[in-house]
């Protein structure tokens, strides 16, 4: 199968382009740059020049291409709706340049909290809400209602020990602040996996998935941000501290939503219905514990 990546330099993207590659199938990786065409050929790829504004080579690369993964977006969560509208469009170029093929376009998500227990596959995330971590889901129910056979893979905190999801952030943060905080008792939780168990999830997906299904890259359900702040001031051997609630906003900015949010989540109906199931040793703590930003 020839697949178009788009993200295909990016930390999932890379490793998904790789992924595919051993697994015998052809990749087309969307690259910006004669830097990230590079990495791209070395890994025995195709480069298909473009960026998530450039509708027309997403919807061009799209069309002569077998299945389409989209792994890229803007994480510059500052500008956080401007960068989901950016997602919102290239998603539908995708499924403009797929609708009616029967081919598969595999959109990625984050994983929106359930009040009061695990979230599931078959949960759906309340629309138009600042606990919605993306628009990519329903971005991807409409191109589904025109005829695209799209599925969503919904991702947790992603790490290995150069990145950690939003705690790359809270690293940032801690390290100019001089402390490592969290909020309340801390005891909010947040799902992970290593980026090796996530990257096979694409490819499983793209091959085996069912239209308007959603999978989870879930392999720890949830890791108290206590754990993570306590492993951030061992890390820059900073003071561990506890903010309240109203204090969140002050001290973590836009982080300040996601510091106190509790959303632990199951991967059990993945691994039941893809045969996915994660292997890497290393848990999100142990990579913090040896992360490359402390120099592990």
């Amino acid at each position: 199968m020839r697949v178009f990546v788009t993200g295909a330099t990016g930390f999932i993207g890379s490793a998904v382009v790789q992924d595919l590659i051993n697994a015998g199938h052809q990749v087309l990786g969307l690259s910006r740059s004669d830097v990230g065409d590079k990495p791209l050929i070395a890994a025995g790829a195709q480069v298909h020049r473009g960026d998530l504004e450039d509708l027309e080579s997403l919807h061009s690369g799209a069309a002569i291409s077998d299945g389409v993964i989209h792994t890229a977006f803007i994480h510059d969560f500052s500008k956080f709706q401007e960068n989901c509208e950016i997602d919102r469009r290239a998603i539908e170029a995708l499924g403009d340049a797929l609708a009616g093929s029967n081919r598969p376009l595999i959109v990625t998500s984050g994983i929106s909290p359930t009040s009061g227990r695990l979230t599931t596959e078959d949960d759906v995330p309340p629309s138009g809400s600042s606990l919605t971590p993306r628009v990519s889901e329903e971005t991807a129910e409409a191109a589904a209602a025109r005829g695209v056979r799209v599925s969503v893979v919904r991702l947790p905190q992603v790490h290995d020990r150069d990145k950690q999801g939003l705690v790359t952030y809270m690293i940032t943060l801690a390290r100019e602040k001089g402390i490592s905080a969290y909020v309340g008792d801390g005891l909010n939780r947040w799902p992970a996996v290593h980026r090796f168990d996530a990257v096979p999830l694409y490819r499983l997906a793209l091959e085996k998935g069912s239209a308007g299904a959603k999978y989870h890259a879930v392999a720890e359900e949830g890791v108290p941000v206590r754990e993570i702040a306590e492993a951030i001031g061992r890390g820059l051997k900073i003071p561990v501290v506890a903010k309240s609630p109203e204090e969140a906003a002050d001290h973590f900015g836009w982080l300040g939503f996601f510091a106190g949010m509790d959303g632990p989540a199951s991967s059990a109906l993945t691994q039941q219905r893809l045969g996915w199931s994660p292997t890497q040793k290393s848990g999100l703590i142990a990579d913090l514990d040896r992360a490359s930003a402390f120099g592990g």
